[in-house]
């Protein structure tokens, strides 16, 4: 016990002595006092964090002059080439030599130099006449209800006949769905010829007009009481075979509705073949609408023998209409004015869609991305620069143009022999047809397919399938596309020179002429080389029987 006493003890006092004798000790508690007071002062913390926070200042704006600075010049002060609306500017600028200019002028007989080469076809397959999944009679029933505007639904009554094909079914004359946009109420028949559809298509899928009464009894005679099949976007052969057929056994009868773009691209070979024939063959306008079509043909080609132009005419799809320019939300040269008329049209056609926070309106990239539809201004301009004189016949197909007035009157100076549907018909020969946009639209596509010249603006169903349509049955689609993403560059600079844009229109028309014949290598069909815009190589076998049928 005493010694543990004496140990403590000791420790204790040489503890004590050491720190007494240590001069290091004996300076730092007092510094550490010092310290302690610095940092318990407010004074020295707001001195420091004001220092950090001016330094943070300087790199702040050191890398706005290195880095912002360039591009907020080259957005506000030094616009995106292609960016700004400047084609009525440069319009100006340029309508003397337009006029004046005689030096390049090309002859309609000449557009086109380049010509299609088909491979030639290893074998056609083409389905079996009324081929069978199973024995027995076909007592198997389709209704589609196809939806959109007129090529739209086009493409559907195409599906609906592969699928009926494919299935071993019957197909009920295809359905119309009204849409509030297009307003349409016309049924199969008032669009396309009804008896030439289902005698074209009696070899290999049977088109009905009415279905089995004993089969509607279930359903009261009401076809809206039908349960709709629900199928997926692109669906594939496999999936229809798979998934509907079951039922179609089971049920005897499937409805589809809507049915736009609800079959896949790719296809068996003989089953694409009923999309071709039905597309290229079946689907021949009404009576009433070839009529007045082909007065309108004559018309044009009339007009187009006297003023020398050897009885051929160009044709224009000209995409002004007021909701295509408002839904696009491009900017043109119309103010605040427009602005505010386009907002306008916005709401009272798509309601509150563009002012959700996830849509994005940029019309300067719209623009820059060829996004924007052409003027018909800058139509004429680029005809008149790839060579066309004033003297050239132009069908324009359109709707109602925004402030038609004012923006047809430039394309009316470079083109004065301009026609549209309601200047070469009478209003007697128009009055059935109006307040129905398909057989409005099925007058403009028949002028369009006769034209030498073909010129689409803005894509769409209507090009699409109409550029198909001419290269089945020309071998040259004889249709210009204009690369938008260059043009608005052109048309951006107000100092180009007539002699530079004309250079590069006329290079634009030599593209146009070189895809107008080329096939595309399908290794699989997909929705951007389709049979509706490129019939070769899958069509190829009904345009090789039908040439040597006509033979």
């Amino acid at each position: 016990m005493d010694a543990t006493f004496n140990y403590y003890n000791s420790s204790s006092t040489s503890s004590s002595a050491s720190s007494l004798s240590s001069p290091t000790s004996h300076f730092t508690k007092p510094s550490r006092r010092r310290v302690n007071r610095r940092h318990e002062n407010p004074k020295f913390f707001r001195r420091r964090i004001f220092r950090y926070l001016f330094l943070l200042l300087l790199l702040f704006l050191s890398g706005m002059i290195t880095f912002v600075g360039p591009l907020f010049a080259m957005i506000y002060l030094s616009p995106l080439p292609g960016s700004i609306y400047r084609s009525h500017e440069i319009f100006q600028n340029l309508f003397t030599d337009i006029q004046s200019d005689n030096s390049s002028e090309i002859q309609l007989s000449d557009v086109w130099r380049y010509k299609m080469k088909m491979k030639e076809q290893k074998s056609c397959l083409t389905p079996i006449s009324r081929q069978n999944l199973e024995t027995g009679m076909v007592d198997k029933y389709l209704i589609i209800e196809a939806n959109g505007g007129l090529n739209q639904q086009r493409a559907s009554i195409c599906n609906a006949v592969a699928v009926a094909g494919l299935l071993n079914a019957s197909l009920l004359i295809p359905r119309f769905d009204f849409h509030n946009v297009w307003r349409d109420s016309s049924e199969f028949g008032d669009i396309y010829d009804e008896e030439h559809f289902i005698s074209t298509l009696k070899k290999y899928v049977d088109v009905v007009r009415e279905l089995p009464k004993e089969l509607m009894e279930h359903y009261d005679f009401n076809i809206s009481n039908i349960p709709n099949f629900r199928v997926p976007a692109w669906a594939s052969a496999s999936y229809y075979l798979e998934q509907v057929y079951p039922v179609l056994k089971e049920q005897r009868i499937v409805r589809f509705a809507p049915f736009a773009n609800r079959l896949a691209s790719s296809l068996p070979p003989h089953i694409q073949y009923l999309r071709c024939l039905t597309n290229y063959e079946a689907l021949r306008f009404s009576i009433p609408i070839t009529t007045l079509a082909n007065s309108l043909v004559q018309r044009m080609t009339r007009d187009s023998s006297s003023s020398g132009s050897g009885g051929k005419y160009v044709s224009v799809h000209l995409r002004f209409e007021e909701d295509m320019v408002a839904f696009s939300c491009c900017v043109y040269d119309g103010g605040i004015y427009e602005q505010l008329e386009m907002e306008q049209i916005r709401q009272k056609g798509w309601g509150d869609k563009f002012k959700r926070k996830d849509y994005i309106i940029d019309p300067v990239h719209n623009r820059i991305r060829g996004r924007c539809p052409m003027t018909p201004l800058e139509v004429g301009m680029m005809l008149r620069g790839m060579g066309f004189s004033n003297t050239t016949p132009i069908y324009l197909a359109s709707g109602k143009i925004y402030e038609a007035d004012k923006n047809i009157a430039p394309l009316k100076k470079m083109f004065p022999l301009l026609h549209t549907k309601d200047s070469l018909a009478t209003l007697d020969e128009l009055a059935s047809f109006q307040g129905y946009s398909s057989r409005l639209a099925a007058l403009d596509y028949i002028v369009c397919l006769f034209s030498e010249v073909f010129v689409t603006t803005q894509g769409g169903n209507f090009p699409h399938f109409l550029t198909g349509h001419r290269k089945f049955h020309y071998g040259h689609a004889k249709t210009i596309i204009p690369d938008k993403r260059k043009l608005v560059v052109l048309l951006h600079n107000t100092t180009i020179s007539w002699h530079a844009f004309k250079n590069e229109m006329q290079a634009m028309l030599e593209e146009s002429d070189h895809k107008g014949v080329a096939i595309p290598k399908i290794k699989k069909s997909t929705r951007k080389n389709s049979i509706y815009a490129h019939p070769f190589p899958e069509c190829q076998c009904l345009r090789e029987s039908r040439f040597s049928t006509e033979e």
